[in-house]
C-alpha cells in the first residue's frame, strides 16, 4: 500500500509531531506509516481523513501486490 501522508502534512504545514498529537498517536507511528512500515487501523485511517478533510482512498492506495 502506498500513501501520501507526508504530502498531505506538507499541504497543511503539519509536522509529524503535530499530526501525531491531532490523532492521538506517537510521532514514531506517523513516521512508520509514512515509510510503509506500519498499516494503520481503520479508526486511525478515519482520524487521518478527518484531519486532512479528504477521503481515506485519496491518501492510501493499494498496489498491485496488495
Amino acid at each position: 500500500m502506498k500513501n501520501t501522508i507526508k504530502v498531505q502534512r506538507a499541504i497543511l504545514d503539519l509536522t509529524q509531531d503535530d499530526l501525531a498529537k491531532a490523532i492521538g498517536v506517537s510521532r514514531q507511528t506517523i513516521n512508520s506509516i509514512e515509510k510503509n512500515r506500519y498499516v494503520p487501523s481503520t479508526v486511525l485511517s478515519l482520524k487521518l481523513s478527518k484531519v486532512f478533510n479528504i477521503p481515506v482512498n485519496d491518501f492510501f492506495t493499494l498496489e498491485e501486490e496488495d
